[in-house]
């Protein structure tokens, strides 16, 4: 049984579990990994990792609080431009598309998962339309122009197309926005 080798802060203990967790849920999925899996890969015991989450889901929206906080982070290094920022946000989504398929199946049996989804969704789309605003799209159109990068995001992560093709569909997209 792992066993605590020094004691360790209330939140660095929680981080470490959160840090092993990511690690789990993106590169072996959410449902393959176990609670005792990732107390043994946290250096913990199974109860612990109780101590600090409710339940496993709990756990997931912690890690996917994680990838939001550093992918805003990085939003600043990303390159200018319509068409290369969603191809930015798009990357980085694949990097971590077993959290992105687990969030779109846990919506529909846990409220938390869902309300999460729904609050990630807000402030994508927040950060959309200021793009789209910036891009110089008449401000009638503003939602459903929002509504069209969002459909093309969900579109090139769930359609396999090259980077080419990515790269055409979210430049053509831009030059229909101004």
């Amino acid at each position: 049984m792992p066993r605590n080798n020094r004691p360790r802060d209330r939140e660095e203990k929680r981080s470490e579990i959160v840090t092993a967790a990511r690690l789990l849920f993106v590169e072996q999925g959410y449902e393959a990994t176990s609670m005792g899996r990732l107390a043994s890969a946290a250096g913990v015991s199974a109860n612990t990792v109780y101590w600090y989450f409710d339940d496993k889901d709990a756990v997931l929206i912690e890690v996917l609080d994680t990838v939001v906080a550093d992918a805003v982070a990085d939003f600043d290094t990303a390159p200018p431009g319509l068409a290369d920022r969603l191809l930015w946000l798009i990357d980085r989504l694949e990097q971590v598309s077993k959290l992105v398929s687990t969030v779109h199946s846990r919506i529909l049996v846990s409220d938390e998962v869902n309300a999460w989804h729904d609050r990630f969704h807000a402030m994508g789309e927040m950060l959309l339309r200021f793009e789209v605003q910036r891009s110089g799209a008449p401000e009638a159109e503003l939602d459903a122009l929002v509504k069209l990068c969002v459909f093309t995001v969900e579109g090139l992560l769930t359609h396999s197309h090259d980077s080419s093709q990515r790269r055409a569909i979210c430049s053509t997209l831009q030059k229909c926005l101004g």
